[in-house]
């Protein structure tokens, strides 16, 4: 698992959301060279060389991919685009307000699969 990978996203997910690893079993994995962030046994979030992902239901990411700078997921340039995720771009990560509401409902929406 790349280290600076992990420390960045677990920083990012304490600015956010800091009573996330206290109100469910917050794990870190290892997918494709990224790291995978799980609330009890389920991804919701990954971080690596593309940016930052969220898992997200359908309706919010048709709604944030008509926004300028959001784009799929693919963990590989010839891979295939992981349909329930968006990478975000800085300005959505930087808001931290903005950012912690997709995360809220990312985390919602993994628990409920």
């Amino acid at each position: 698992m790349e280290k600076s990978y992990l420390d960045e996203l677990s920083e990012l997910l304490k600015w956010v959301s800091p009573r996330l690893a206290s109100a469910y079993k917050l794990e870190f994995k290892n997918v494709f060279g990224a790291v995978g962030g799980y609330v009890d046994d389920n991804i919701f979030i990954s971080y690596g060389k593309f940016g930052v992902a969220l898992r997200l239901p359908p309706k919010i990411l048709k709604d944030l991919f008509d926004k300028p700078g959001v784009k799929h997921l693919k963990y590989f340039p010839k891979g295939h685009v992981k349909k329930e995720y968006v990478v975000l771009p800085k300005r959505m990560l930087e808001d931290k307000k903005q950012f912690k509401k997709l995360v809220d409902k990312s985390v919602k929406y993994a628990l409920a699969l």
